[in-house]
């Protein structure tokens, strides 16, 4: 296969790979989705996970079909790659994408699930150990020795089940030889500590190189303790050379030369000759146990491959895993049929509970059919409509509608990807073409067109498309933003697609298909600290109502000085005086009994 075959890669960026890498290795970099290969080849770490999306992810990262579906998306990623437990498995995370078969999006499920049951699972201790255990591998850069001692940390720390039943049949005594010879071979030379015969011989050769290089300061170090005569010279020699170098006194004496001319030739050619013997002495010893640990390594072959692929994939799942644990996320249930449902019984937004998960108000909502009546009402929320795939959601500002739609998103994009969803329970069908359009505050001709060009084609795709649309009446007036908004409607309820629509336009919107409902989320006052108290669970059938009476009373009651605080009553006046001062009359009465 040819590099510019694939997705991002150019003249270039082929030009800056097979330079770096070579055409081989950077195909494999490409299939196996090693982001840091790219990197460290000279690739913007971003441009490298684009283009492994697309390599891994085929048609999957089609699903998203605007910027801000993708930037969801991409914070999805982000909050899983904080729990992986290595940089590659980090890696491989950032560029997973939704899937396009059900069937990987089961299996992959099954994986993950069995990870987080055996993690869970474990006690604190043997967590720990296989956190120490990855953190060597990180440490090492993922090689195959890493790998294989990363295998045997695993296996000490007792894991079997779920993913870990990879390593858990292999045998630790076959993995613990390879792990030396591994060690043993590491750079491509025998290592120090690997044989005790090599490393004396090899301390050897440096007390006799250190020796030769101070030669001359030898020789008068022997004449200085009183050697006059070639014989006590030699014997002198030979004894310092026998105490300093660890080598065998015949090495040392068939080393002497018999027709040197002087004391520096006799030193000088001593110490030539030892140097050249071990060398080769050398060279023979660590050919020998190079041969025995490469014997060793070669019986180990099965066992070592299977190492490195299991203990690389297992730093995925229980990443992954990891990251279900920490959002308490449950298995969705793929819902099948023509027109697709999206449902959930008390799902939480996950940027707000990475932020802070306790005051995260769980919410319960329902398009198309589904099968959750009994969890719903577990749940307290009552009855769950179960027909209508498009709704209509209104109610007052800082109600948490823009966070439903973003919850929701994060649900589906989770479940297609193959990952658990932070719901108690969630029904979801996998769509074709996933648009979601946040509120965007710029009101003029080309935002409005930039927009329509961005979320009208998807439903006119022929695919399932899911629509979570937010204040659409934001970028144009509201008169010709009703009717576009009622249009919307109409052509998703018309393309049998699911769609969640924000709005406070909704009285304007009359009459809707009836395959549409309109939902409402209501405020319902202010607290001591006159903060605004919304039930962010919406009501089914019902318009929620903008309150700017709490707004207003808040206003009021915070007013800094009298001229402004008439200001603020003026406006209380507007919207009901005698609401706003029962607003302030129960805020005062929450407090009293408080204390």
């Amino acid at each position: 296969m040819r590099l510019e075959e694939y997705w991002g890669v150019g003249p270039k960026t082929r030009e800056t790979l097979v330079e770096e890498l070579g055409r081989e290795r950077a195909i494999q970099a490409i299939e196996n989705g090693d982001v840091r290969a790219l990197a460290d080849a000279g690739l913007a770490r971003g441009r490298a996970t684009r283009i492994l999306r697309r390599a891994t992810g085929g048609d999957g990262i089609d699903v998203l079909a605007t910027s801000d579906a993708r930037s969801v998306y991409k914070d999805l990623l982000d909050l899983a790659s904080d729990h992986a437990v290595t940089r590659r498995a980090a890696d491989r995370i950032r560029v997973l994408t939704p899937l396009t078969s059900r069937d990987a999006m089961e299996d992959r499920l099954d994986d993950v699930l069995a990870a987080r049951d055996a993690w869970a699972a474990l006690e604190g201790s043997d967590r720990d150990t296989v956190l120490e255990a990855y953190e060597r591998y990180d440490e090492r850069d993922g090689s195959e020795r890493a790998a294989v001692e990363a295998a045997l940390g695993l296996l000490e720390a007792g894991v079997d089940a779920g993913p870990f039943g990879a390593i858990a049949d292999l045998e630790r005594g076959t993995l613990e030889e390879a792990a030396d010879a591994l060690a043993a071979l590491d750079g491509g030379r025998v290592a120090e500590g690997a044989d005790d015969e090599l490393d004396r011989l090899r301390d050897a050769l440096g007390a006799v190189e250190d020796m030769d290089a101070n030669a001359l300061d030898l020789i008068e170090d022997l004449r200085s303790d009183g050697v006059r005569d070639v014989d006590q010279f030699r014997e002198a020699f030979e004894d310092h050379l026998l105490s300093e170098t660890d080598v065998t006194i015949d090495r040392v004496r068939d080393a002497m030369p018999t027709d040197a001319a002087d004391a520096t030739d006799f030193v000088g050619g001593t110490l030539r000759t030892l140097r050249s013997d071990l060398t080769a002495a050398i060279d023979e010893r660590e050919e020998t146990v190079a041969s025995e640990y490469r014997a060793i390594l070669e019986d180990a072959d099965e066992a070592v491959d299977r190492a490195v692929e299991a203990v690389d994939d297992i730093a995925l799942h229980l990443s992954l895993a990891r990251f279900a644990l920490e959002y308490d996320c449950t298995r969705p249930e793929f819902r099948e049929g023509s027109e697709g449902a999206v449902s959930v019984v008390n799902a939480r937004n996950l940027t707000l509970a990475a932020t802070d998960e306790e005051s995260v108000q769980p919410v319960t909502y329902a398009l198309g059919e589904h099968g959750l009546e009994s969890a719903a009402d577990e749940a307290g929320v009552g009855d769950l409509p179960d027909e209508e795939r498009v709704a209509v959601l209104t109610g007052a500002n800082s109600g948490g509608k823009t966070t439903l739609l973003e919850t929701l998103c994060h649900v589906v994009l989770l479940a297609m990807m193959g990952l658990p969803v932070p719901a108690d329970r969630a029904e979801v069908t996998p769509v074709d073409s996933l648009v979601f359009h946040r509120r965007h505050a710029s009101f003029n001709a080309g935002v409005l067109e930039s927009t329509l060009r961005s979320i009208v084609p998807p439903l006119s795709s022929g695919g399932r498309t899911l629509m979570l649309v937010d204040e659409f009446e934001a970028i144009t007036e509201p008169g010709s933003a009703a009717d576009l908004l009622h249009g919307l409607v109409t052509l998703t309820v018309d393309r049998d697609a699911l769609g969640v629509f924000v709005t406070h336009l909704a009285d304007d919107l009359e009459p809707l298909p009836p395959e549409a409902r309109v939902d409402g989320i209501f405020a319902e006052g202010l607290n001591p600290d006159l903060e605004l108290l919304v039930d962010y669970q919406p009501r089914f059938g019902t318009v929620g109502r903008s309150t700017p009476e709490f707004i207003v009373s808040r206003l009021v009651a915070n007013a800094d000085d009298r001229g402004e605080r008439a200001g603020f009553e003026t406006l209380g006046e507007a919207v009901g005086n005698d609401v706003v001062q029962r607003t302030l009359a129960d805020a005062r009465w929450n407090e009293g009994t408080t204390d």
